[in-house]
């Protein structure tokens, strides 16, 4: 599996020597702005770590985080990925389209690199180059223990109707575009 996702856009509203800032305009999607973000305003370069690990977890997956919560199994991605991971199971996860294309191995460490991307606490959160890092590493680095990923679902998402059983049946995905 090759990274290729790399940019969500929040990085750039901030000057270049900025680390973090506020703001009372919050634009983006729920499920996948940062929860500091979401709640509060509270924008820094470890917010658009925690969208890159929403999609990366969704492309494990095969399934959107938003509308997630109806399912009934988990009140989002990130509940229902911790849950199988923290008991070893996240191989039950996995799309089915994409379960030929390389090793469990493989597929468990990017679960894991996915919940260290979407921890709560912003500064749990590793920097984006340590996720390439982690990525290309082919367990030569061992990874820190992800604690229970920020989880807020309900009321912030999406309104669309969706399942636990609900994959993707191509290769191909397609991204509505639907106005504010």
């Amino acid at each position: 599996m090759n990274p290729k996702i790399s940019d969500f856009g929040m990085a750039r509203i901030m000057e270049a020597n900025e680390g973090e800032g506020n703001t009372v305009r919050i634009a983006g999607t729920y499920g996948y702005m940062a929860p500091e973000y979401a709640m509060e305003g509270l924008y820094s370069t470890k917010s658009d770590v925690f969208s890159f690990g929403v999609i990366l977890l969704e492309i494990i997956t095969g399934r959107k985080n938003s509308g997630f919560h109806k399912s009934k199994r988990a009140p989002s991605l990130l509940a229902y990925a911790w849950e199988l991971w923290n008991n070893g199971k996240e191989l039950e996860m996995i799309d089915p389209v994409l379960a030929d294309s390389c090793c469990s191995d493989e597929f468990s460490r990017c679960v894991h690199i996915g919940l260290l991307c979407v921890q709560e606490d912003a500064s749990e959160r590793p920097a984006m180059s340590s996720v390439v890092l982690m990525l290309k590493s082919d367990n030569s680095i061992d990874l820190p223990h992800p604690q229970r990923p920020a989880i807020f679902a309900g009321r912030f998402t999406d309104h669309h109707e969706a399942k636990a059983d609900d994959c993707s049946v191509s290769g191909l995905t397609v991204s509505d575009i639907l106005p504010r």
